[in-house]
Parts: C-alpha cells; sequence; structure tokens
C-alpha cells in the first residue's frame, strides 16, 4: 500500500492508504503503483482515480501538482470540483 495525500489551499481533501492512483498529467493520463520511481508532474484539469480498502474513489482536479517518493504521494490541488 501507499500513503496518499490530497490538499488544496483550503483544507485537507482526503489522507489514507491506497493500492493504486491515476491522475491527469499535463503529458497525458499516468498511473501510480507500489514502489514507483520518484516522480514529481504537473497536472491539467481532470480526474484523479485511486482505490482504497473500501474501493474505488475519484474526484476531478483543476490543476496541480503531484509528487511521488518512496510510497508517498502528495497531490497539491488548485482545487477540487465538484
Amino acid at each position: 500500500m501507499m500513503q496518499l495525500t490530497i490538499i488544496t489551499p483550503d483544507q485537507k481533501v482526503f489522507e489514507g492508504e491506497v493500492s493504486e492512483a491515476t491522475f491527469p498529467g499535463a503529458a497525458g493520463s499516468f498511473q501510480v503503483l507500489k514502489n514507483h520511481a520518484p516522480i514529481v508532474s504537473a497536472l491539467d484539469k481532470g480526474n484523479v482515480s485511486y482505490t482504497t480498502k473500501e474501493g474505488k474513489l475519484s474526484l476531478v482536479v483543476d490543476g496541480g501538482v503531484v509528487e511521488v517518493k518512496d510510497n508517498k504521494i502528495v497531490l497539491l490541488a488548485e482545487k477540487v470540483i465538484g
């Protein structure tokens, strides 16, 4: 499992363990699995999905940045839509 934190300037939207996450990268959508190589990527507006023990969840972000390192994912979203 990986630790995912999703935050905006106003609030922490999600924090918990996930088995996978998919992001709307500026150069196209990409998926992160356990032991992914370190990466920092700009995000376009689009769908972010992630799988927890309870099932698959998703939300829409209006751009941002994601960092992946040592099975920790931090998503800094400009804002979450909806």
